[in-house]
C-alpha cells in the first residue's frame, strides 16, 4: 500500500468510496452525497492536508483536516476525517493515512486534532483511542440520521 497526497485525478474513487459510506452507514451524519467537483475543490485547497492510500494503482481510503471552527483562535486546530473501502479495513491502511495526516498537520502547525466520531461506530472510537486520540465527550443526540438520532463521539489528540 502507498500512502500519498490527493490528486484531483482521485476524486471520483473518493466520491465512490465516501458516498457508500455515506448512503449506507451512520459512520457519518452526511446525508448529501459528495461530487467530484466539490471533492476537486476540497483537494486543492487542503493539500498535503488530503491523503490517500492505494493499492495496485486503486484508491482505498482517504484521511483529510479542515477548519475546526471558523475564526483565527482555531488556526492551529482541526478536524479530521478518514474513511475506507471495505477491502481497506484491517491491513493497517488507516494506520497508515493517519500517520500521514498526523505529518501534515505538525508541518501545517496543527497542534490540536479532534475526531467527530458517530456514537454508532464503536470501531471508530477504538480506532483513534489505538492511535492516542482520547475521547473528551459524548455529545448525545446531536445527529440525525435514517430516521433517528445519534450521539457524537468527541476525540483530541495533542500532536
Amino acid at each position: 500500500m502507498i500512502v500519498r497526497p490527493a490528486d484531483a485525478k482521485d476524486a471520483p474513487y473518493i466520491a465512490g468510496i465516501w458516498n457508500d459510506i455515506i448512503q449506507n452507514t451512520m459512520a457519518t451524519f452526511t446525508t448529501e452525497p459528495k461530487t467530484v467537483d466539490g471533492l476537486v475543490a476540497d483537494i486543492r485547497s487542503r493539500g498535503h492536508g488530503f491523503q490517500v492510500v492505494e493499492h495496485h494503482g486503486q484508491v482505498l481510503g482517504f484521511a483529510t483536516y479542515f477548519a475546526f471552527r471558523s475564526g483565527p483562535g482555531y488556526a492551529h486546530t482541526k478536524e479530521h476525517s478518514i474513511q475506507l473501502a471495505p477491502e481497506a479495513r484491517g491491513r493497517g491502511a488507516g494506520r497508515a493515512l493517519m500517520s500521514a495526516l498526523e505529518h501534515a498537520a505538525r508541518y501545517d502547525g496543527v497542534h490540536s486534532l479532534w475526531a467527530g466520531v458517530s456514537g454508532e461506530n464503536p470501531g471508530g472510537v477504538t480506532f483513534h483511542a489505538r492511535l492516542g486520540f482520547a475521547k473528551i465527550a459524548t455529545l448525545p443526540e446531536v445527529g440525525f440520521k435514517f430516521d433517528r438520532w445519534i450521539d457524537l463521539v468527541l476525540m483530541q489528540k495533542i500532536l
